[in-house]
C-alpha cells in the first residue's frame, strides 16, 4: 500500500506537522529547536505524503562522513500498518548511507531496531520536576556564552560527539535574539570545563547538552540556568544510564525518572566521555 507514497526532504515549515506529532507522542518538543536542527542537515528531515498528506517523518541528519543520528521516527496513527513506516525508514537509511547510525528508540521498538542490526549500548534517562535548588551562592566561574567564546565552545563540544556539527553548536548554544534558548559556560582560568544550553518547551524547560568535568560544576550550570525560572518552572535533562554521578544529581534537585529511550547504534559505539555527559543534547538529534 506503498505505491502512492511520496517521501522527500522537508522543508523548515513542512516538518513543523513532526514537531506537533512528537508533542501528541508526549516527547514535548523545544520551542525553537526546529532553525538550528535543520543547520545540522538540511537534506535530513524527510516526510511521506499520501494524496498529498504528510503522513510519516524520519531525521536522518549526516554529521560528516562517518557517523549519523536517526530520530522523529513517526508514523501518522491512522497511517499504522499499513508499509509506511519501513518504507521511510529504508528512505532514512538510505539518506544516511555506510554510515555508523546512533538512535534513541522507545523501548517499545527496540526489538524492530534489533532487526535491522542496531545493538543496545545503554539507556537514555529523562529526569524531570520542579528542581529543589541549593541555597549556596552560584559559582562565580559559570558565565553566559559570548560570541567571543563560541570558537572554544565548539572545540570543547566535539570532544561528546561522534561526528563533526560545528554548525549545529553554534545555531544551538549562540541563537538569534528572541530565541527561547541560552547557554552558559564553567570557567577555570578562562578554560572551559563545562556547558550547558536550557530552551522553554511546550511544558516546562529541557537543558541540553549538559556537559562538565565534575558533578560539582553540572550543579552549577543547572542552578545558575534554573535560578531565573518562575517558581513551579519544571527542568527535565536526559541522562545516560551509565552516568550514575549524572543520576544521583538528577535526584539530589528532586527531579525524578519520567521518560526512558534506549541508545542503539548499528555500528561500533562511539568512544565518548560519557561520565563527564550529565545531559545528552536532544534524543531527536543525540
Amino acid at each position: 500500500m506503498t505505491a502512492d507514497l511520496i517521501i522527500r526532504p522537508a522543508t523548515l515549515v513542512e516538518y513543523q506537522t513532526a514537531v506537533d506529532w512528537a508533542a501528541a507522542e508526549g516527547w514535548n518538543p523545544g520551542l525553537d529547536d526546529l532553525a538550528a536542527f535543520f543547520t545540522a542537515d538540511p537534506k535530513g528531515f524527510l516526510m511521506g505524503w499520501r494524496n498529498g498528506e504528510p503522513v510519516a517523518s524520519i531525521a536522518v541528519v549526516r554529521y560528516g562522513p562517518e557517523y549519523g543520528f536517526l530520530g522523529f521516527y513517526i508514523v501518522r496513527p491512522d497511517q499504522r500498518g499499513t508499509g509506511t513506516g519501513i518504507a521511510i525508514w529504508n528512505a532514512g537509511m538510505a539518506h544516511l548511507g555506510d554510515r555508523t547510525v546512533g538512535l534513541d528508540g522507545v523501548p517499545d521498538q527496540q526489538a524492530n531496531y534489533q532487526k535491522s542490526g542496531f545493538v543496545l549500548a545503554d539507556e537514555t534517562v529523562r529526569h524531570s520536576g520542579v528542581p529543589v535548588l541549593p541555597k549556596a551562592l552560584l559559582s562565580p566561574s559559570v558565565v553566559d556564552l559570548t560570541a567571543d567564546k563560541l570558537d572554544a565552545l565548539v572545540d570543547y563540544d566535539a570532544r561528546f560527539y561522534p561526528g563533526p556539527r560545528t554548525d549545529f553548536t553554534r545555531a544551538w548554544t549562540l541563537p538569534p535574539t528572541g530565541n527561547r534558548r541560552r547557554t552558559q559556560l564553567a570557567l577555570r582560568d578562562g578554560t572551559i570545563t563545562g556547558y550547558a544550553t536550557i530552551r522553554q518547551c511546550r511544558e516546562g524547560y529541557k537543558i541540553g547538552p549538559l556537559f562538565a568535568e565534575s558533578e560539582d560544576l553540572a550543579e552549577a550550570l543547572i542552578v545558575t540556568l534554573s535560578a531565573d525560572l518562575d517558581p513551579g518552572a519544571s527542568i527535565a535533562f536526559d541522562t545516560p544510564a551509565r552516568n550514575t554521578a549524572a543520576t544521583a544529581l538528577a535526584l539530589r534537585l528532586g527531579l525524578k525518572p519520567s521518560f526512558g529511550a534506549a541508545r542503539m547504534y548499528n555500528g561500533p559505539e562511539p568512544n565518548l566521555p560519557l561520565q563527564e555527559t550529565f545531559g545528552i543534547t536532544t534524543m531527536e538529534l543525540g
